[in-house]
């Protein structure tokens, strides 16, 4: 087989190059679930909030003892469980005086360890 007969560049009428052999589209999720996928993605992008899953992933904790694993204030991990909370991502149930949080599912933890995964190889 030649490299012409392996999709190669060729234009079209508009003189625009195109694959010669197209694959075709792969299917698309609805606009809504982009979006919904966008604001998971965004309430994952940030340091604490990736190891506040890290530590969810482990099993369910209360903030002091997030505050405890992960050396940073408790305003500050209170803050980043609502943003985790608001894109839901992590679930609180109250348990006596204190809030426990757990992950909505293990799909969430599966992009977090993938990218950190990622991250250590480069």
């Amino acid at each position: 087989m030649s490299v012409a007969d392996a999709g190669d560049l060729r234009a079209d009428a508009h003189g625009h190059e195109s694959c010669a052999a197209e694959t075709p589209a792969a299917p698309m999720p609805s606009k809504d679930t982009l979006v919904a996928a966008g604001e998971i993605l965004r309430a994952l992008a940030a340091p604490v909030r990736i190891a506040i899953v890290l530590q969810l992933r482990e099993s369910q904790r209360c903030v002091h003892e997030l505050v405890g694993a992960l050396g940073v204030t408790q305003p500050l991990i209170s803050q980043h469980l609502r943003v985790l909370k608001s894109a839901g991502v992590v679930h609180g149930e109250r348990i006596g005086r204190e809030v426990m949080y757990r992950l909505v599912d293990d799909h969430l933890a599966h992009i977090v360890v993938d990218a950190v995964a990622h991250a250590e190889e480069q």
